[in-house]
């Protein structure tokens, strides 16, 4: 047990105070200060009262619509409790689609951010702050979205505006590798959990003080969302959530609540913001129920918290309190508990190391009191400790030693409650644990899972890992290694063995492997042949388990056994056989062109029922190959023509009927971006047009003319939507488009169709060969082809060509009006060294003219913004010191209004400038200067 040094402030210097306001927003805390060593106008512009935002929650999500479904919540928060919150979005959503329009990359992430806008407005919160990620395509690899964004620098640009804005609680989504996880909504949250901890670290991105911000230090971190069960109305919350995991908190708030300023409930409040998110076509949805007992709760589950916790089930605000909110009765607000368990893993009768540290509150002295460790019956953990009377901002650390019973169950997860008694009052903190065999064994996991777990293990989050899966896939009638990795965690060397239990139909040699002298914490790999023997198995999803086929895996010890759960999935495979000459492109299927019985393409994996079929939607395709091409042949039935899109959208295939074929060239992919995926429509602008032939979210995403050179597709369709009945399609791709040379002995495969019966660019039923829910973003459970007489000619993968245009926050007006007034530099870039000003402007015969006092030579941007569009805009390069900007405007505004915020009447200037050095804001009214 040891005293900590308080955490201390930094200085009023010169520099931090003109590095963009930062956490005090130039003088917010320091109005009238005098500085030695200014100058008369930097001296004005330190007593210039310019506030800085001070939220209590910050979202973080990686869409700008990614926090639709909190906002009734964080209405209620704001309506009831006075707390502000904001919202980081990492892209702007320029890679999604348009229900609404044609506008695509840049200009949609323009109209996404003002519906991002509109919809959060609904619950009070002002503050969004675009980081101009790049939003690429649909995908569930987070290592594939940190390489687009560029992850260590939005890393910083994150911490940058929780530093400027110094949130208690930040909300995120689920960072955990789970099924159907979008990868940039994991990595999203990835960074959210990294930057609650970096935040406050003085080591962490020291380039920030000199800017003006400070450490700060999150008090909690929640994931919106929750695995488990917790009943709907107004009584879920107090009835308490069942998580799937024993060791989770969970908290809730009801989404019934009246709102008095609006006149509705927020569950109809949430309504609103939801159909505000127009291109992604939410203003279709349905509006919820208005009974009270199904109105549903909102769950959120601590990933971390430092400070004391309220009992989840005593109201809509337990969330908040400890962190953003004080708890009656608690501690003195502001108090921490920080736990941290030495390790995660703990075997029964063994020791753990635990660390508490308590802090007293920035702005009040704590009083001596006791601290104890509560852990689940038959386990030990001493005595309660003494904790000294500590001065604000001051910390003590206390060791404890935790010892598991000797009855805990290998597998279980348990909390561990830190509780600190002090001047009457009592908070509680916990930590994770989970009880591990004294060996265990599992299988080697997916390279992007075993990332992801480095990652956790290197956060000391490692709670984060267990509802990820364990999964590995084989293919029909083919037999595969897998390697199977056996870790003690136990305290002293171990010998023993592993072995496999396997459902019927399924066969792993040898029966069991051996291991020896594996040494206290070490690892050791061995490997088993699995074969699916039984060839009538039904594979994907067709399978009554829907594909997830039950593998236990033990590994025994001196210490006994201990079983870890895997789920292998079974997938189809095919015998591609060589065509004797090559087919003809024509939509039509000659005797002999294509050797071999035809894939079936019939089964739902997306739509109802799953792993079933609908008669109204099924296909055939047969594939052959030559020594450069693929060629295949896939005929659909269909019973309704769905939405035909002009020739100028030919993108997003999977809003109407359309078919994707997939190949993984050596089926080794661990994303699609080293994949081919081609998405192909029938036809576009009539029933006789066309097909629409492009690449989807793959290698190179594009139309084929560019990114498929050689690439050929003619369909054969009825000339009438009465006459409809389905279409032929027949298509070349040359061996040369693909993303790597062929392992002809294990090529991933799949053929998806998928079937729109409405004119609303929406697809209600898709079916395909390896049909596993969430498969189109997970190569390795596609199916597996072998080309009869191709050469294996070794990997030579190409670099993917990805989208690379982001909107950008220097480009919008919004962004810009917001930054001028909240001190958060635009995108969470460093702040240039000195303002951007307005010095003047005016309008004179529908010209506008600006003059500017710009910081240092770069691009400087001005926007005219009646508060719904751009009437008026011009960008220039620029000297340091004074500039003029010319443009034209559409407006009959005169230059005498004062709005700040933009009307048809009095529209405004938004200016931004950005340089090698940072970036900057400004906002005047037509006709005036900055304010």
């Amino acid at each position: 047990m040891n005293d900590l040094q308080e955490v201390s402030g930094f200085s009023l210097t010169r520099r931090n105070l003109f590095k963009a306001g930062g956490a005090f927003g130039i003088a917010a805390a320091f109005t009238g200060a005098q500085v030695s060593g200014l100058t008369a106008a930097e001296q004005a512009l330190a007593d210039a009262p310019r506030d800085a935002v001070k939220l209590n929650v910050l979202f973080i999500g990686a869409h700008p619509d990614d926090e639709a479904g909190n906002l009734g919540v964080f209405g209620q928060w704001n309506e009831y409790l006075g707390m502000k919150a904001g919202v980081i979005t990492v892209t702007r959503g320029e890679g999604g689609g348009n229900a609404v329009g044609l506008e695509e990359g840049p200009p949609l992430g323009m109209m996404r951010e003002a519906e991002e806008r509109k919809a959060v407005g609904y619950a009070g919160i002002e503050n969004v702050f675009n980081l101009d990620g790049l939003d690429f395509y649909y995908t569930a690899s987070a290592p594939l979205s940190y390489q687009v964004w560029d992850g260590a620098a939005v890393l910083s640009r994150i911490v940058r505006v929780v530093r400027a804005t110094r949130p208690d609680v930040i909300v995120t989504m689920n960072p955990s590798a789970v099924e159907g996880n979008h990868g940039n909504h994991q990595q999203a949250a990835m960074f959210a959990v990294e930057a609650y901890l970096a935040a406050g670290d003085p080591q962490r991105y020291p380039e920030h003080f000199a800017e003006g911000f400070e450490p700060w230090q999150p008090r909690r971190i929640l994931r919106a969302g929750a695995n488990g069960s917790g009943a709907a109305g107004e009584g879920g919350v107090a009835a308490g959530y069942t998580p799937t995991v024993a060791s989770d908190v969970v908290f809730g708030c009801w989404n019934g609540t009246p709102s008095q300023r609006n006149g509705k409930r927020w569950s109809e409040m949430l309504d609103l913001a939801r159909w505000a998110y127009v291109t992604q076509g939410w203003a279709e949805f349905a509006p919820g129920t208005t009974d009270p007992a199904k109105i549903s709760n909102s769950w959120f589950t601590v990933i971390h918290s430092r400070s004391p916790l309220a009992d989840p089930r005593s109201g809509g605000d337990a969330a908040l309190r400890g962190a953003a909110l004080p708890i009656d009765g608690g501690l003195p607000f502001g108090t921490l508990i920080d736990v941290r368990p030495a390790r995660f893993e703990v075997v029964a009768g063994e020791d753990v190391e635990i660390q508490v540290t308590v802090t007293a509150p920035a702005d009040a002295k704590l009083p001596a009191g006791r601290l104890a460790l509560g852990a689940p019956t038959g386990w030990s953990a001493g005595g309660a400790v003494d904790v000294p009377a500590l001065n604000r901002g001051r910390s003590h650390r206390a060791t404890f030693r935790l010892t598991a019973g000797s009855d805990a169950v290998a597998g279980t997860q348990v909390r561990v409650d830190a509780t600190l008694t002090a001047g009457g009052a009592s908070g509680t903190t916990f930590a994770q644990l989970r009880v591990a065999g004294a060996v265990e064994a599992t299988i080697r996991p997916l390279e992007e899972i075993q990332k992801f777990r480095s990652w956790t293990a290197g956060l000391g989050m490692k709670h984060l890992d267990v509802l990820v899966p364990e999964l590995f896939p084989v293919g029909q009638g083919r037999t595969r290694t897998l390697e199977v990795i056996v870790e003690n965690f136990s305290a002293q060397s171990r010998s023993g063995s592993v072995s496999l239990t396997l459902p019927a139909g399924f066969a792993a040699s040898p029966a069991q492997q051996s291991y020896s002298g594996l040494a206290a914490g070490a690892t050791t790999t061995v490997s088993f042949e699995v074969t699916n023997t039984d060839t009538s198995i039904p594979t994907a999803n067709r399978a009554p388990n829907k594909g997830s086929w039950p593998v236990t895996v033990t590994a025994t010890s001196e210490a006994g056994s201990a079983e870890r759960a895997v789920t292998m999935n079974l997938v189809p495979t095919y015998a591609v056989q060589r065509t004797a000459s090559a087919p003809v492109i024509d939509a039509v299927r000659r005797e002999g062109e294509y050797p071999g019985e035809a894939i079936p393409v019939d089964t739902i994996w997306d739509g109802s029922p799953m792993g079933g079929k609908n008669p109204t939607i099924s296909a055939k395709t047969w594939i052959t190959h030559d020594d450069a091409n693929f060629y295949l042949f896939i005929s659909v039935l269909d019973d309704i023509r769905g939405t035909i899109l002009p020739a100028s959208d030919n993108k997003r295939q999977r809003r109407t009927d359309s078919v994707e074929i997939y190949i993984d060239p050596r089926g080794t992919a661990g994303n699609t971006a080293q994949t081919f995926i081609a998405g192909i429509m029938p036809s576009m602008d009539s029933m006789t047009g066309a097909p629409g032939v492009g690449r989807d979210r793959d290698n190179w995403q594009g139309e084929a003319a560019v990114t498929a050179p050689g690439m050929q597709v003619q369909v054969k369709m009825a000339s009438t939507t009465a006459e409809y009945t389905g279409y032929d399609m027949e298509v070349k791709i040359p061996f040369a488009v693909l993303p790597d040379n062929l392992d002809p002995q294990h090529v991933g495969f799949n053929v998806v169709i998928n079937d729109s019966d409405t004119q609303n660019k929406a697809a209600q039923n898709r079916v395909g060969w390896s049909t596993f829910p969430g498969m189109r973003a997970d190569p390795w459970r596609w199916g597996i082809i072998t080309l009869d007489g191709v050469q294996d000619a070794g990997s030579k993968p190409k670099k993917p060509i990805l989208p690379d245009t982001a909107a950008r926050s220097v480009g919008s007006p919004q962004s810009i009006l917001q930054s001028a007034v909240d001190q958060v530099p635009l995108g969470g870039f460093s702040p240039t060294d000195h303002p951007l000003k307005v010095l003047k402007s005016s309008i004179a015969a529908g010209i506008v003219t600006v003059a500017l006092q710009t910081p240092r030579a770069g691009t400087a941007r001005v926007f005219l913004w009646d508060g719904e569009q751009v009437v008026g805009s011009a960008e220039a390069q620029v000297k340091s010191g004074r500039a003029e900007l010319r443009f034209g405007a559409r407006t009959a505004a005169t230059g005498n209004g004062d709005s700040l915020v933009g009307t048809k009447a009095s529209p405004v200037l938004a200016v931004s400038f950005e340089s090698g050095s940072g970036v900057y804001a400004a906002k005047a009214p037509l006709g005036g200067r900055s304010v």
